[in-house]
């Protein structure tokens, strides 16, 4: 499924697409609807960048067993693991 974001939109909220990717998976993040790895990359960022980003607002990681049992099945069907 896509997602298309109208340019209105963009032009109304002032944001750039990829900003406006990082406010969704920062906001899914924060839900716990995506895993860290998910969310950096669906924001388009590193891994740490993304980190950064989360404690510039004050969102804790939260990274259990679960998280990193997904992270290593994403790794393993990229074949970087």
């Amino acid at each position: 499924m896509s997602v298309v974001v109208p340019d209105e939109i963009l032009t109304i909220t002032r944001m750039t697409e990829a900003e406006m990717r990082q406010e969704i998976a920062v906001m899914l993040f924060g839900r716990e609807k995506l895993t860290l790895a998910q969310a950096s990359r669906f924001a388009g960022m590193h891994r740490v960048a993304f980190q950064h980003l989360l404690a510039s607002r004050q969102i804790p990681v939260h990274y259990g067993i679960e998280d990193l049992e997904q992270d290593i099945q994403t790794l393993r069907e990229m074949d970087r693991l």
